[in-house]
């Protein structure tokens, strides 16, 4: 069996190779081309989450695919955009919601809110590396975490925004050995043992991260090797409401960021 690590450095060894087979996939080169050719046409909220394959795409490309139904949601984050400091995009400890009304800015821009190169090529890229991550998970999930956590971690500011996203917290829990019942430890708490343990600003460090990657991609392999399979960990990028940190949660947790 190929081990965790050859498998993610197979596909980071040349990511845009890896990221071309994804745009040569019949049902993704269409919604792309479907997508370039229309979300400039778009004026509106309404007609953005209207168009059920212009919104569905975009949903996708930030990472919130399993938010696509909740469009009453997505509208209210819309429409206060991220201008304001208690905006409600703002107000949530997963910056996704942000970078969604970033890259589709209506508060701000109004009408001309899809003709920027945000809205238009740059939702193309972050689809294309999301079906990346999502393809590498159909074969080995701890791939799609490893994936996923090189690409966010630089981003990362506080250990509070590790804890609200499920995917993040695995690959650090299963990194340091900590079981899963760690996440029901007080928030705070959680805060504090990690402080001890990880160094954020190591989070930026391409040489850190990558040994950060190895270790949990080695931790991954040996708590897994005895399982006859490995367990489906795709729920962990699933929608928070189901699943994952629930929104009130979110909320409180960003009242608490320090």
């Amino acid at each position: 069996m190929v081990s965790t690590y050859v498998s993610y450095a197979s596909i980071t060894r040349d990511l845009n190779l890896s990221l071309k087979r994804v745009e040569q996939q019949p049902f993704v080169k269409r919604e792309t081309e479907y997508y370039l050719e229309n979300i400039g046409k778009v004026k509106t909220i309404d007609e953005f989450v209207g168009d059920r394959r212009l919104f569905a795409y975009a949903m996708k490309a930030h990472g919130l695919e399993d938010m696509t139904y909740a469009k009453a949601f997505m509208v209210k984050a819309l429409e206060g955009g991220v201008d304001a400091d208690d905006s409600f995009a703002n107000s949530l400890s997963d910056k996704r919601y942000k970078d969604f009304v970033e890259s589709f800015n209506f508060a701000r821009h109004g009408e001309t809110a899809t003709v920027f190169t945000r809205a238009q090529q740059g939702t193309v890229d972050k689809y294309m590396r999301q079906t990346m991550e999502e393809d590498a998970g159909s074969s080995n999930e701890a791939v799609r975490l490893a994936l996923y956590f090189e690409r966010k971690a630089p981003s990362i500011t506080n250990m509070y925004e590790i804890l609200a996203d499920t995917a993040l917290a695995k690959v650090v829990r299963t990194t340091l050995g900590l079981p899963d019942s760690f996440a029901m430890l007080d928030i705070d708490k959680q805060v504090d043992i990690l402080k001890t343990r990880i160094d954020i600003e190591d989070l930026k460090d391409p040489e850190a991260l990558s040994k950060l990657i190895t270790r949990f991609t080695s931790m991954w392999d040996v708590e897994n090797q005895t399982n006859t399979g490995v367990a489906n960990v795709s729920i962990l990028f699933s929608k928070p409401a189901s699943f994952g940190i629930s929104t009130d949660l979110l909320l409180a947790m960003q009242q608490l960021k320090a």
